[in-house]
């Protein structure tokens, strides 16, 4: 089924850039916050976090406010008004499925969501670096880039890995945001988007059945994954 290949790359397309793009500025804001005092640190941390305690739908109800666009000359969503505030061409970016755009403008949904999460896994795993291998690769002359690259990102690659595998778990069965956005439509569509339409609007459990067997197959070496690396972090301990 044509519609279904399209439904399959869209899942592809979700895995290739949410996780690998949540751990990047995780890592980032970790390793920024981490130069703040402890009260600045506190307050940017929490304000980070705070996404992660909006349920999906809530959060697709206020990023539906930033991408709303209008085929007039008054646009009141966030973007399309700052846009049109510079001189643009307002876009609509839920339906635009050009380069998959919107497929993309509801990734970002996600990505607010999880950095939060990644960003307080990461930053313990930083702080819980020796800091006399810091300060021995310094007296060695190593940069502030080489410090990260080869002396921290080594002794948290475990948990950057565990918490790379928890967010590509979720994405694979990713749905609240879908159906409060876009229910699938414009070339949006995704496994669990694709099952729900199927045992639920139009009934057919076998479809249904089938969908959820390709969406098994593809989470179960995740699962796999994942406990091994749980593992090996209780092996190092």
């Amino acid at each position: 089924d044509p519609s279904f290949l399209i439904t399959v790359g869209n899942n592809l397309l979700w895995v290739a850039i949410v996780p690998i793009t949540t751990i990047i500025f995780g890592l980032f804001i970790a390793t920024l916050t981490d130069k703040l005092g402890p009260v600045r640190e506190r307050l940017f941390k929490s304000i980070i976090f705070m996404p992660m305690a909006i349920s999906f739908v809530a959060a697709s109800s206020i990023w539906r406010l930033n991408y709303m666009w209008d085929a007039g000359d008054t646009q009141i969503g966030t973007l399309n008004a700052l846009i049109k505030a510079v001189g643009g061409t307002p876009v609509n970016w839920i339906q635009e499925d050009r380069f998959a755009l919107n497929s993309l403008a509801l990734m970002v949904i996600v990505i607010w969501a999880n950095v939060g999460f990644a960003m307080t896994l990461l930053s313990a795993a930083i702080k819980g670096v020796p800091e006399e291998t810091i300060e021995a690769a310094k007296i060695d002359g190593a940069r502030t880039g080489q410090v990260f690259w080869k002396i921290i990102f080594p002794q948290i690659r475990g948990t950057v890995m565990a918490v790379f595998i928890t967010v590509l778990i979720l994405v694979m069965k990713i749905f609240d945001i879908i159906l409060a956005m876009t229910r699938g439509d414009h070339n949006t569509s995704v496994l669990a988007m694709a099952f729900y339409d199927e045992f639920v609007v139009k009934d057919d459990s076998g479809m249904a059945a089938a969908i959820v067997c390709v969406l098994l197959v593809l989470i179960a070496p995740l699962m796999w994954l994942q406990i091994r690396t749980v593992k090996q972090q209780e092996e190092l301990r």
